[in-house]
């Protein structure tokens, strides 16, 4: 792998209004076909998808979704969304682990709710059923975690990144975006963020995109969840305001 840039992390964006999605959308991976629109909110008939329903004693039945929806090189393809083109990911560089996916749900968390296993680098959807979808993700550097229960208050598409004054302080080239930096295929925010609250009060931590595709895995953040552009869209489209997310 040819030697990539230090990463930079992100922080706040402005607000939108909140925007909803069918639980049909959900079960059949919503965010993979956006290929053929940029609006990012294409629905899919639930025929795209087989479920196995045969049961051996305790085993319950299965959904086994179609490939040409989840295939890495569907998932992870070029596409253009409100009028920024995403560039293809080379998903065969990526450890298949940290590829979205179905598995069985480890968390034992309600449906809907967003669970990130810091130490395991894997953010899960909980699904109906017993299933959760799986995402690899980067997180934040030693001191720079944060851990706990909280919600997703807002999110946002192709976000302003405003760095805070201490990081402003760490790093002085980022000056020029002490006023913000617009939304855009370089924008450390990526092309979604999810903005977390506890109590109502902001954690100044975010699930959001990120250009730089190879960092997922690792702990390079200044705390913050990051994700591929690509799998963040399709969570977004998931997810509503107001959904549950515990750090772990």
């Amino acid at each position: 792998m040819s030697q990539n840039p230090a990463p930079i992390d992100a922080d706040i964006g402005e607000m939108q209004q909140p925007t909803l999605i069918s639980r049909r959308a959900a079960l059949v991976g919503l965010g993979s076909a956006l290929l053929g629109t940029a609006g990012c909110s294409p629905t899919m008939d639930l025929a795209s998808a087989q479920v196995d329903d045969f049961t051996t004693g305790s085993i319950r039945p299965r959904i086994s979704v179609d490939k040409t929806v989840t295939s890495p090189e569907l998932m992870y393809a070029s596409f253009t969304d409100s009028g920024n083109t995403l560039p293809e990911v080379p998903f065969a560089k990526i450890n298949p682990k940290f590829r979205r996916q179905i598995v069985v749900d480890p968390t034992g968390e309600r449906p809907g709710t967003i669970v990130v296993h810091l130490q395991e680098r894997f953010l899960y959807l909980v699904q109906p059923g017993g299933d959760a979808l799986r995402y690899g993700v980067g997180i934040g550097k030693e001191g720079f975690v944060w851990s706990g229960r909280a919600n997703i208050q807002y999110k946002k598409e192709w976000p302003t990144w405003t760095p805070p004054s201490e990081m402003i302080a760490r790093k002085p080239e980022l000056e020029k975006y002490r006023g913000g930096q617009p939304g855009g295929l370089t924008n450390p925010l990526g092309a979604r963020a999810l903005y977390i609250f506890k109590d109502g009060r902001d954690t100044l931590f975010r699930v959001h995109g990120s250009p730089e595709w190879w960092s997922i895995g690792t702990a390079v953040s200044s705390g913050c969840v990051r994700m591929i552009n690509q799998d963040v869209i399709d969570l977004y489209n998931r997810v509503p305001p107001g959904t549950p997310i515990v750090v772990v």
